[in-house]
């Protein structure tokens, strides 16, 4: 660890087993459309065992120098520059991409961002692709965990608008871009990795 750098212990914990998955989901070559990069730990990680694919780290323009020194340093050269990405605001800065990843932000996100955050993948992604969405989520109105439901209680604590999501929510609204859920991935800590493709 770099105590210079900006740093998430989860990010250091979930890296290895997400990587795990996304081998054989993003298996074949393309860009990778990250949304929340944040500390960069996730795009280093990935750009760096999959060097098949072209990483696009985005974050929103009050997040997106976090990643900035780390994706320097690393130097990688299938990781573009962090480009700014407020999911709510037109247009994208990435108007095609094969691949799209997020982690641990649909809690952190209002309900309508969220919402407009499928509406752009679906706007978008190819029609080969798949778009992965990792965190904890709740299903049919059911925390998987007594630590989720204590981490719902005290994300609405900080602020009302956050929240884990539920999983019959999102595939809701990803069937209205023209996406399906096509697999709910069980992984550590209690987090979930969704896959969304393209509805046949």
């Amino acid at each position: 660890m770099n105590t210079q750098l900006p740093y998430s212990q989860a990010c250091e914990n979930n890296k290895g087993p997400i990587l795990a998955k996304l081998r054989n989901i993003f298996s074949a070559s393309g860009t990778v459309l990250e949304i929340g990069t944040g500390t960069g730990q996730h795009a280093e990680h990935f750009a760096s065992a999959l060097p098949h694919l072209r990483w696009q780290p985005t974050d929103h323009p009050r997040a997106a120098h976090l990643a900035t020194a780390r994706l320097a340093q690393a130097a990688l050269p299938n990781i573009h520059p962090i480009l700014e990405l407020d999911v709510g605001t037109a247009p994208w800065p990435v108007q095609s991409f094969r691949w799209a990843f997020s982690a641990n932000t649909a809690h952190i996100m209002a309900r309508e961002e969220v919402e407009q955050m499928f509406q752009g993948i679906g706007a978008h992604l190819q029609s080969d692709g798949a778009f992965c969405l990792y965190g904890p989520f709740r299903h049919q109105g059911e925390f998987t965990s007594e630590s989720n439901r204590a981490f719902d209680q005290s994300l609405k604590a900080n602020a009302p608008h956050m929240g884990i999501r539920d999983i019959e929510a999102l595939a809701e609204l990803a069937g209205q871009v023209g996406l399906a859920m096509q697999a709910d991935i069980a992984m550590p800590a209690n987090n979930e990795l969704l896959v969304f493709t393209r509805r046949v």
